[in-house]
């Protein structure tokens, strides 16, 4: 009997341990989450009251959600207290570091830099950064932020712990931005040495992206702006000041039409109104007054629009680049092409003609290889008149003076005409033709011949392994539309944006294309002057489908 209530008795002592130690359990639970700021405690002198000093709730739960680690050392480097912070980056969150040596958690190599800043922290406020290396061998770089605190035991020092690591891969990637920098701008020794200082002094700073933009945008050879959706400026990097010498707000809103040349300045204005409308990237070439000489120098002046995920333009970027020494080049060089063409086209001439009468004499008889070496040699001149026909459009072109004759036309037949004419050239290709009779446009045969002929020269020369061609013309949206397609090498994007430039040729592995890459340049400027349209599509290895527009024109022929 006496063991069975010896045995409720342990069982019930048993019990009672279990409630404490869950009720001890939720108390320091409490303590920690900032529930409680005071205990009563049973002591053998009677109920005592414990504080919780600097105990402030709110104030507590802030620190232990906080981003930053949190220590507080005492005289002797061991950690007092910590936040769950700390003890994730010192890879402990199983068992907080509470009771360590805080120098055990420093990188070797930074030991005697901790000490030094610790020593200093109980002087006055100190920070500096200092490497952390955690349970796992992982190194943090951390900023150190030291102050004293008085607890009730007396004074204690304060450590907070800010992670550095995203920063320093922020440096490091701007560090890698800045060495293309000053590759890209390595004639600009001056402006190289300004951007390697400016990047030192302002790498830290650089935490927006739009504190990172006017960095960039100031630190390199080009003027920098923006806009707002309704076109006007409300930024100019510092390339802009010191190049026209405004003084700052004398740009804004459209203030910066002051410093173009007045001859450049309506179509300039209606260009950049024309984008807005649109939402089209602006392209501009124009002259700007340079202040440190007082000259007109032009610029190409480029913009794209940023927009939402609406598709609405929220902002305006653009660049202008100081292409004056380009263009002087260009002008010289196609000053020199028009000498040069105007200089081959009479010798030219007179080769072609002496060649016909070798070729026509029948006084005595020509020998078989006489002739044909003088056939060849005209096919030979025949490519050399071409090229030089194409030079003196250039010329003429660039001249603003490549004029011509426009009368009514039947279109139908013209290109009829210059199909059947393409047969007997390219035997050996399959020229399809689908042509709808009786369209009328307004015109210069010669030409469009000549821009037909073009088009049908490239699909063949550019189409040497599929010699199918197809030839469409038909009336789409009152404009009379001509298709040539072919099924050849086709065109990469890319090449799609480039090929109606000057001088411009689509190279294949395959075969080396002839000529100088002014035929479709040439093309476009009579399309142009036609009020038409001359266009392409293409996919890359499949073939591609030239086409030009001319508006249809009422009067008969």
């Amino acid at each position: 009997m006496e063991q069975l209530k010896l045995y409720e008795q342990l069982a019930a002592e048993n019990a009672k341990l279990h409630q404490q130690l869950e009720e001890a359990n939720e108390t320091i639970t409490a303590i920690r989450t900032g529930q409680i700021d005071a205990l009563v405690v049973k002591t053998e002198e009677g109920h005592q009251l414990y504080t919780l000093k600097s105990a402030d709730q709110t104030y507590r739960v802030f620190i232990e959600k906080m981003n930053e680690g949190v220590v507080t050392l005492n005289a002797e480097g061991t950690i007092l207290y910590c936040n769950s912070r700390f003890a994730e980056m010192a890879g402990m969150l199983q068992k907080f570091p509470i009771g360590e040596d805080f120098h055990d958690f420093i990188f070797p190599g930074e030991g005697n830099k901790a000490r030094a800043l610790l020593k200093s922290g109980w002087e006055a406020d100190c920070k500096a950064e200092v490497v952390i290396c955690n349970r796992n061998g992982d190194q943090i770089p951390c900023l150190l932020s030291c102050n004293t605190i008085e607890l009730d035991e007396g004074a204690a020092l304060s450590v907070i712990l800010t992670d550095l690591t995203q920063q320093k891969e922020s440096e490091r990637q701007l560090l890698v931005k800045n060495k293309q920098l000053e590759e890209a701008r390595r004639a600009a020794e001056k402006l190289n040495d300004e951007l390697e200082n400016t990047v030192k002094e302002r790498t830290s700073e650089l935490l927006k992206s739009r504190e990172y933009f006017k960095f960039l945008a100031n630190n390199i050879p080009v003027i920098v702006w923006t806009a707002k959706p309704d076109g006007q400026h409300d930024y100019f990097n510092k390339r802009w000041y010191e190049y026209t010498g405004m003084g700052m707000g004398q740009e804004q809103g459209m203030g910066w039409v002051n410093a173009l040349h007045p001859d450049d300045l309506s179509k300039t204005v209606d260009t950049w109104a024309k984008s807005i409308e649109t939402g089209a990237p602006y392209e501009m070439e124009y002259r700007l007054k340079r202040y440190s000489d007082q000259q007109y120098h032009w610029h190409l002046s480029y913009a794209v629009p940023f927009k939402d995920p609406e598709g609405h333009v929220a902002a305006w970027f653009g660049t202008n680049t100081d292409i004056d020494d380009q263009r002087r080049q260009t002008e010289k060089r196609d000053e020199f092409i028009g000498i040069a063409s105007h200089e081959l086209k009479t010798p030219l001439t007179s080769l072609k003609g002496y060649l016909q009468i070798i070729n026509s004499y029948n006084k005595e008889k020509v020998p078989a290889a006489v002739k044909e070496f003088v056939s060849k040699a005209g096919v030979s001149v025949a490519k050399l008149n071409n090229l030089v026909r194409d030079l003196l459009d250039v010329s003429k072109i660039n001249a603003g003076k490549l004029v011509f004759n426009i009368s009514s036309l039947d279109f139908s037949e013209m290109i009829s005409f210059c199909t059947d004419s393409a047969r007997h050239m390219y035997p050996e290709y399959n020229i399809e033709s689908y042509i709808e009779p009786h369209l009328v446009i307004a015109g210069n045969a010669e030409r469009l011949e000549q821009v037909f002929m073009n088009l049908v020269s490239n699909a063949v020369k550019y189409s040497q392994d599929n010699h199918k061609i197809i030839i469409e013309a038909f009336l789409k949206d009152s404009m009379a539309e001509v298709r040539i397609t072919d099924f050849g090498i086709g065109l990469s994007d890319d090449q799609k944006d480039l090929i109606f430039e000057r001088f411009y040729r689509v190279e294949d592995k395959k075969f080396l294309a002839s000529g100088l890459g002014m035929g479709l340049y040439i093309c476009s400027e009579i399309i142009a002057a036609h009020n038409g349209v001359l266009g392409v599509e293409s996919e890359l290895g499949k073939g591609s489908t030239f086409y030009f527009r001319i508006p249809v024109s009422a009067a008969p022929v």
